[in-house]
C-alpha cells in the first residue's frame, strides 16, 4: 500500500466529465475527417457517366478517328473529384484580385503616357525635341520683371513650333495662364464681392484676347458682357470703336482682333503671360490692376501657308467694382478707368480694326491698305519691364523679334 497521497504521483489528476467531454469530442472529430463512400446515388451517377463515356470512345473508334487523350470522366463533387465549386471560385477571385491590382497602375500609367507621350525615352512621338528646345515651362509672374527676357533661342517658328525662337515658348497657355489672386475683404467690400471682381477681370480679359469668336474679327460679346452699362458713354464708345472704326475710334485699344481673310491662327494656343493685382481705391471699391502679354502665331491665308510668324499684344488694364449700396452701379459689373496696350508685328497705321501682322514673304507684295513704314525706335515687344505709360508714342516703331 502506498504512502503517496492523491495528486503527489507526479501525473495530473483530470476530472471524469472532462475525460467524457475529450472523448466525444475526440469521436466525433474522428468521424467527420474519416474518408466516406459515395452515395448509392453518386455511384449510379458516375456509373452511368463513365458508360456513356465509353460509348463515345467506341464510336469514334469505329469513324475512324485519330486517337486522342482520353477526356476525364465528369464525376460528381465529391471527396474523390477534387475542389467543390465553391474552393474554385475562391481561387479565380483571388486571380482577379490579382490581375486587378496590376491593372489599375499599369491603366494610370498608360493615361499619363496617353496625356504626355514625352514621358517616353527615345521621344516617341517627335515630343522630346521640342521639349528639350522649349525646356520647363516659367513659374507664374507675381512681380514686374526688371528686364527683358533673353534671345535664347534663334528657332525659326514653324507650324509644328509655332512659337519656336520665342520666350513664349515656356509661357503658359491661354485662359490658364491668367490666375486670379486670392480675394480678401476691401473697405466696405465682402470677401465675395473683391473675389467676383476678380472673376470678371478675367472673363473680360478672356473674352477680349482669347475667345475664338473674338480673335478671329467676330463681335466681344462676353467682353462686352461685364462693363457696366451704367458708365458713361463707355459702351457707347465701344460699339462705335467696333461698328465704324477709325483713328480715333480704335476696337484694338480693347481688343485683339484677326481679320481671317487674310490670317489664320496656327493651332489653337495662345501664349500668355503676367498678373493681377488689387487693391482699395476710391469711391467704396477695389481696383483691379491687369497687365497681360498675348502671343499670336498666325499664318497668311492666301500665299506661302507655311511661312508663321507672330504678333504680341501686351494689356494693361485697370478697372473698378464699387459697392452698389453706396453708388449708382450695378452689381457685378466693372467700370473701366484706364487701359493701354502695346502692339508688335502689326501694319502702321491702319485703322480697319484688325491687326495686319507682317510676313516675309509678302514683303515685295502691297500693304494693306493706309499703311505706312515704321519710323519709331525699335523695340522689344517681349520686354514686360517696361511702363507703357512712360514709353514713347513718337511713331509707329520696328519689333526687334517676334
Amino acid at each position: 500500500m502506498s504512502d503517496q497521497q492523491p495528486g503527489e504521483t507526479g501525473e495530473p489528476t483530470v476530472p471524469d466529465d472532462v475525460w467524457e467531454r475529450f472523448a466525444r469530442d475526440s469521436e466525433r472529430e474522428i468521424r467527420a475527417s474519416a474518408p466516406k463512400e459515395p452515395s448509392a446515388r453518386a455511384r449510379m451517377v458516375t456509373e452511368r457517366l463513365r458508360l456513356r463515356d465509353e460509348r463515345e470512345a467506341d464510336r469514334a473508334a469505329r469513324r475512324g478517328a485519330r486517337k486522342k487523350d482520353p477526356r476525364p470522366a465528369a464525376q460528381p463533387e465529391g471527396w474523390r473529384t477534387g475542389p467543390a465549386w465553391r474552393e474554385m471560385d475562391g481561387r479565380a477571385a483571388r486571380r482577379r484580385r490579382v490581375w486587378a491590382f496590376l491593372g489599375v497602375p499599369l491603366a494610370v500609367a498608360v493615361a499619363v503616357v496617353a496625356m504626355k507621350p514625352s514621358l517616353l525615352p527615345g521621344g516617341l512621338f517627335g515630343s522630346s525635341a521640342k521639349s528639350a528646345a522649349a525646356g520647363p515651362q516659367l513659374p507664374a509672374e507675381t512681380a514686374a520683371p526688371t528686364a527683358a527676357p533673353s534671345a535664347r533661342d534663334s528657332s525659326t517658328p514653324t507650324r509644328k513650333r509655332p512659337f519656336a525662337g520665342s520666350p513664349a515658348e515656356r509661357w503658359a497657355d491661354g485662359a490658364d495662364a491668367i490666375i486670379v489672386p486670392k480675394a480678401t475683404p476691401v473697405g466696405s467690400l465682402t470677401k465675395e464681392q473683391v473675389a467676383t471682381a476678380l472673376r470678371q477681370t478675367k472673363k473680360l480679359l478672356v473674352g477680349a484676347n482669347l475667345e475664338p469668336a473674338t480673335v478671329r474679327g467676330g463681335r466681344p460679346d462676353t467682353a462686352l458682357s461685364v462693363i457696366d452699362p451704367k458708365q458713361p458713354r463707355m459702351l457707347d464708345d465701344v460699339n462705335r470703336m467696333l461698328r465704324a472704326p477709325d483713328r480715333k475710334h480704335d476696337p484694338l485699344n480693347l481688343f485683339s482682333r484677326f481679320d481671317s481673310r487674310e490670317v489664320a491662327l496656327v493651332g489653337d494656343v495662345v501664349k500668355v503671360r503676367g498678373r493681377i493685382t488689387f487693391k482699395a481705391g476710391e469711391d467704396a471699391a477695389v481696383a483691379v490692376h491687369a497687365d497681360y502679354t498675348f502671343v499670336y502665331p498666325v499664318s497668311p491665308v492666301h500665299g506661302n501657308k507655311a511661312e508663321v510668324t507672330r504678333t504680341i499684344v501686351r494689356r494693361v488694364l485697370d478697372v473698378a467694382f464699387s459697392d452698389p449700396r453706396k453708388f449708382q452701379v450695378t452689381p457685378g459689373k466693372l467700370v473701366i478707368r484706364h487701359y493701354d496696350e502695346n502692339i508688335g508685328n502689326s501694319a502702321c497705321d491702319v485703322y480697319d480694326g484688325f491687326l495686319h501682322p507682317q510676313f516675309v514673304s509678302a514683303m515685295s507684295t502691297a500693304s494693306p491698305s493706309g499703311s505706312a513704314s515704321p519710323t519709331g525706335p525699335a523695340v522689344d515687344p517681349y520686354d514686360r519691364s517696361r511702363d507703357l505709360r512712360d514709353a514713347s508714342t513718337a511713331g509707329c516703331g520696328t519689333v526687334s523679334r517676334t
